[in-house]
């Protein structure tokens, strides 16, 4: 378990990763840019998981995850006035995670932690979040694509590099590592 909990770490550090990768290529007009009639900015999407994860992770073992402070319905709605603002609610929601998860211990894995009075494993629950906040980080970096066109720098492997890219990983020697270490 004590993998688990270091794996997690990784993961949760990689998808923080590809939304600030995807920030530092937006101006503020792009992250606030509604491709659609109802559709969510990304500015909208980083209040939503920077709500989300104020309320899940604050007092995580100790208290529900859906506080009674949080207001889901005004996520929705864009009030950030700067880029720097947005980051600045971005990272307070990561802190808040990371300061939950990294002090866990593997006997800590099985407690149960409830989020809207539902019993969750703690692994249930930070399993819940990884998909949650991948769900949403996903929707951030194919907007941050829409918006750059051509110009967009790729997170993962290129287009039409899949060969290169296997054939350096494959003339390697074997190695048990997470895969975020060559990030």
């Amino acid at each position: 378990m004590e993998s688990y909990l270091e794996s997690i770490i990784k993961q949760f550090e990689y998808y923080k990763s590809l939304g600030d990768k995807t920030f530092e290529q937006l101006s503020f007009e792009e992250l606030q840019n509604e491709i659609a009639e109802d559709a969510n900015s990304i500015a909208i999407i980083v209040k939503h998981i920077s709500g989300n994860m104020l309320s899940r992770w604050t007092n995580f073992l100790t208290e529900d995850g859906e506080k009674p402070w949080r207001h889901r319905n005004r996520e929705f709605d864009d009030t950030y006035e700067t880029k720097d603002q947005l980051l600045e609610n971005w990272n307070a929601g990561w802190y808040c995670l990371f300061n939950a998860i990294k002090p866990l211990k593997p006997d800590d894995l099985e407690r149960i932690i409830y989020i809207r009075n539902e019993g969750h494993t703690v692994t249930e629950a930070i399993n819940r979040q990884l998909a949650h906040y991948s769900y949403h980080i996903g929707q951030i970096v194919f907007l941050g694509k829409v918006f750059k066109g051509k110009d967009w720098q790729t997170l993962s492997i290129a287009k039409g590099a899949s060969k290169t890219y296997n054939d350096k990983k494959f003339n390697e020697e074997k190695s048990r590592k997470h895969f975020t270490d060559d990030l």
